[in-house]
């Protein structure tokens, strides 16, 4: 009977409500994860219109002409966060066109509980 008390002291392990524990913080990580993924994904949608925007002659362009290229480019990659109208339209030192947008996604996750992500894409960035 001794003996048996002794490894009963000496046995150590997870316990029911550590695990609980353990698969809520997991579940929530998850929960935030997934509702990050589409906005990171239209954002690299963002990017890459941006990107083929600049294989175009932007600087012969007007900034209507730029603005419309890229409805028609987001139209085709299931871009709705970033419109035309929000491109930031500069022309360099050099005479380039840079085309710009900075933009926020808010996405609930629980309640009053929100995830706040800032973008900013370039059609300069590598």
């Amino acid at each position: 009977m001794l003996n048996s008390l002794n490894n009963r002291k000496t046995q150590s392990g997870a316990t029911l409500l550590g695990m609980l524990i353990v698969g809520a913080m997991v579940a929530f990580v998850a929960l935030i994860i997934m509702k990050m993924v589409p906005a990171y994904t239209e954002y690299f949608s963002v990017k890459q219109a941006l990107k083929a925007m600049k294989q175009e002659s932007l600087s012969t362009m007007s900034n209507k002409e730029i603005s419309n290229s890229f409805d028609r480019r987001a139209s085709t990659g299931y871009i709705e966060v970033v419109k035309g109208s929000d491109l930031i339209i500069e022309k360099t030192a050099g005479g380039d066109t840079v085309v710009l947008v900075e933009y926020q996604v808010v996405k609930p996750v629980i309640a009053n509980v929100s995830v706040l992500i800032d973008f900013s894409a370039s059609s300069e960035s590598k």
